[in-house]
């Protein structure tokens, strides 16, 4: 009989993705795998691949719309049949996707949810009769190498293909470019209120009156960050302390070693010391690497340093995140960071990259500007504002001389830590950029 296809549950408390291209046409014969649809939810956009081989009968979406989690996106007929229990598993309507199997949906290029298993196991050994574990990006890729997913020898955890086993498998040269995403004009996508938060604005004057005017609706990613920023400028209590630290010798050490760096495939960067010194300045200050659970009165210290980084892509705003930076050396964040970067700006980040984030920082010195008091990423509790640094005159043992000097603004939750907590938490960050040997060392 007719099997419907639904949209799974996403994790992460998403319930709903906005359909951006439909992939397929009604009487399509695809194979498993092959791509369907291409979604965009609060954290990513994401493409959708086909859970199983079959004849596509009928397509219950179309691009613009929201749909829900558990709502049909596919019927495929009885030539989907064949696709055994993990395609009956994947249509089930009522089934959450299991840690292991998610990332048919959500995983870009990060690792899988709750995977602890070492890698190294031949991936045809983890996935039985059923799909290979690998996500939808690096199954795209094993199809644009002629590479078969059952004969990668796979490392990833839990036994999971990675972009890297393809390419090794393909003979270890660069990554193709993938197709174009493409995307519906913003004048042919339904606009969409924005969630109330706090008190109702007073209506618009009617604008036209003085002149002509284009409606523009907001797209799924924009009016979620808008609704983001109001909620957390409407809840928490921001305050903002500001700093600069004399970045002269980090600067040194960055232009000394940026071509032994490219030697290894890394690009030296301020961002990858930023990251390291916030990491272990949080690891001395907690009350900052938290979130405050307000109805029962308690504080969620996360003993996890996972930090965020604001990525400006021309969608809008991004955080992608970086894991345990505090037990990483500078040299593999800034390698981490430049393909997470990357991905966020050709749209390929996954639900993994961009959640489960502790702690902020935002980079706006290639952009210009003397600071910025940033909006705290609710349901964090703070965020680090880094502008641009600039050659001044100051006083070392009597003498005016240049130094690089870096603006620096905390912006916490006044809830949760007094003025002097961020000023110390704040000349830790400082101290620690003035050092740049110990944040080497990770120490």
């Amino acid at each position: 009989m007719p099997r419907p296809f639904v949209l799974p549950d996403l994790g992460e408390g998403l319930t709903e993705a906005e359909i951006v291209k439909v992939l397929v046409r009604e009487g399509d014969v695809i194979r498993e795998d092959e791509p369907l649809l291409e979604v965009e939810t609060d954290k990513a956009h994401v493409e959708i691949p086909s859970p199983m081989s079959g004849r596509v009968a009928k397509i219950h979406v179309e691009a613009g719309q929201t749909v829900k989690v558990g709502a049909v996106l596919v019927t495929f007929d009885d030539a989907a049949a064949g696709g055994g229990k993990q395609a009956a598993e994947t249509m089930d309507p009522a089934r959450k996707l299991a840690p292991q199997s998610r990332t048919t949906i959500e995983r870009g290029h990060a690792r899988q949810v709750d995977s602890r298993a070492p890698g190294g196991s031949a991936a045809a050994r983890s996935g039985g009769d059923g799909p290979v574990p690998a996500t939808p990006a690096t199954r795209r890729l094993a199809r644009e190498r002629g590479v078969d997913l059952r004969t990668v020898t796979a490392s990833g955890p839990g036994g999971r293909v990675t972009d890297e086993d393809v390419r090794a498998a393909a003979g270890g040269h660069g990554a193709t470019s993938g197709r174009a995403q493409a995307r519906e004009p913003a004048s042919s996508r339904p606009a969409k209120p924005l969630a109330s938060v706090g008190l109702e604005p007073p209506p618009l004057p009617n604008f036209e009156q003085w002149g002509p005017i284009e409606r523009q609706p907001l797209s799924h990613l924009r009016r979620t960050i808008a609704e983001r920023m109001a909620l957390s400028a409407t809840i928490v209590p921001h305050v903002t302390h500001f700093d600069r630290a004399d970045i002269t010798d980090l600067d040194a050490l960055i232009t000394r070693n940026l071509a032994r760096a490219k030697e290894q495939g890394v690009t030296l960067t301020l961002t990858s010391f930023l990251l390291k010194a916030a990491a272990l300045a949080l690891r001395a200050h907690p009350q900052f690497n938290a979130s405050l659970d307000a109805p029962a009165g308690e504080l969620v210290v996360k003993r996890y340093v996972h930090l965020g980084v604001a990525v400006a892509t021309e969608r809008g705003l991004i955080v992608p995140v970086i894991r345990d930076v505090d037990r990483k050396p500078v040299i593999e964040l800034a390698r981490e960071l430049a393909a997470l970067a990357q991905r966020t700006r050709e749209g390929k980040a996954s639900l993994d990259d961009l959640k489960g984030g502790t702690f902020t920082v935002t980079n706006i010195g290639a952009l210009g500007g003397t600071g910025a008091m940033p909006i705290i990423n609710y349901p964090e509790v703070a965020i680090l504002g880094v502008a641009r640094g600039r050659l001044e005159p100051a006083v070392r043992e009597g003498q005016i001389v240049p130094r690089l000097l870096l603006p620096i603004s905390l912006t916490f939750d006044h809830r949760v830590a007094d003025g002097a907590d961020g000023a110390r938490f704040a000349s830790d960050i400082v101290r620690r950029l003035e050092h740049p040997d110990e944040l080497l060392l990770g120490l």
